[in-house]
Order: C-alpha cells, then structure tokens, then sequence
C-alpha cells in the first residue's frame, strides 16, 4: 500500500488489517500501533470506526481528499476496548493518522494488536505496510 505523490505537512489515513477473531472466545481490543515509524512520518492519532459509518475500508487516504471521510465527523470507537465475537470479523476498523514531517526513506511497518480474552492480556503483531513517497 502505498502513494507517491505525497506532500511535507500532508495528512494521511492508513488502514490496519480488519480484526477477525478466528478463535472459540470473544476478544476485546485495547490497543493498537505500527511498530515501525520511520523518520519523516509523525503518527498523530489512532482511531476506530464503524465500516458502514466510513463507507467502507478506505486502505489509504488523503485528509480533505474527495472519497477520504471526515473522521472527525465520526464515531471512534477506540476511545474503550473493541470487542469482537468469537469467530467473527469486527464492524470496525482501526486507522493511523500519519503526517508527513520529512521525506520518509523507509516504509511503516508491523501491527500489533493489543487484546484480552478470557481475563488474560494478549498482544500480536501482524505484517501490514504503507509508503508514503513524497513527490519531487
């Protein structure tokens, strides 16, 4: 995933895969974070929200883009844990906002989910990736 028409001081949305909890208990989601920020991405804020509140999965947009959502305008729903049915895919979505600081010399990297199930604390990181080049 990725652009290479990004722009210093640019805002962009970056979808993190869509929780599935393919176990026989629910879970419930505490946290999440990109492992790898490189040097010229600022992560400003993560969010959750609602697919049918977004209009879908958007995997990577602009702020202030013409299909980007105003998630300011939205319920986050990761403000208190995200539960997820055993078995299930969620109905919503985590998101990174990221900005652009300096012209980025590698990708971000690694999600990690941080959850609980059955009274235990659980944390696992999955391969997802976004480059954000900026254009010259």
């Amino acid at each position: 995933m990725g652009t290479e028409s990004a722009k210093i001081g640019q805002v962009w949305y970056f979808a993190l895969p869509v929780p599935y909890n393919t176990s026989s208990q629910a879970i419930e989601i505490t946290e999440v974070a990109l492992k790898r920020v490189p040097a010229g991405i600022k992560v400003l804020e993560y969010g959750a929200y609602h697919l049918e509140d977004a209009g879908g999965l958007p995997l990577l947009a602009d702020d202030g883009g013409p299909h980007t959502p105003d998630f300011g305008k939205l319920k986050n729903y990761g403000l208190k844990p995200v539960k997820v049915k055993a078995g299930e895919e969620s109905n919503i979505f985590y998101l990174a906002k990221l900005k652009i600081t300096a012209p980025p010399k590698e990708t971000a990297r690694w999600c990690r989910f941080d959850y609980r199930q059955g009274g235990q604390a659980y944390s696992q990181t999955m391969d997802c990736e976004v480059e954000l080049k900026v254009a010259k």
